[in-house]
C-alpha cells in the first residue's frame, strides 16, 4: 500500500475502521429510536395494547439497526484487506492490530442480536 515504511498508514486504516464503528453503531441507534417512534405514537393516541402491531416504522428501525450491522461487518473486511497490504514495519511492534476489528465484529453481532429481539418481541 505504502512506500514510507511509516505506521501512520497503519493508524489511518485503523482510525478509518473505527469511523465506520461509529457509523455502525449510529444507525443502528437511528433505526432503535425509528422501531419504538411507533410505540411512542399509539401511546399518545392511547389505543389498547391489543392495536399495537408490526408498522412502518418497525420495518424501517429494523433495516436502519441491520444496515448498521453490515456497515460494521464490510468495515472489518475492509480493513483486514489493508492490514494485508502493508509490511510488518509499518505496524508498530507489540500492537494488538486485531482490537479494532473484534470490536467491529462484536458491535455487529449485538446489532443482529438487537434485530432478533425486537423482531421476536413484537411477536
Amino acid at each position: 500500500m505504502s512506500d514510507l515504511n511509516d505506521p501512520r498508514v497503519f493508524f489511518a486504516a485503523e482510525r478509518t475502521l473505527m469511523a465506520w464503528n461509529r457509523t455502525g453503531l449510529t444507525l443502528m441507534a437511528f433505526g432503535f429510536v425509528i422501531e419504538r417512534f411507533d410505540l411512542f405514537v399509539n401511546m399518545l393516541a392511547k389505543l389498547p395494547a391489543s392495536a399495537l402491531d408490526r408498522g412502518v416504522s418497525f420495518w424501517i428501525g429494523l433495516a436502519f439497526i441491520l444496515l448498521g450491522a453490515v456497515s460494521s461487518a464490510v468495515a472489518v473486511l475492509q480493513y483486514r484487506t489493508t492490514l494485508k497490504t502493508l509490511r510488518p514495519i509499518e505496524i508498530p511492534a507489540g500492537y494488538w492490530v486485531q482490537m479494532g476489528a473484534i470490536n467491529n465484529v462484536l458491535v455487529a453481532l449485538l446489532g443482529l442480536a438487537l434485530t432478533a429481539y425486537l423482531f421476536h418481541s413484537h411477536s
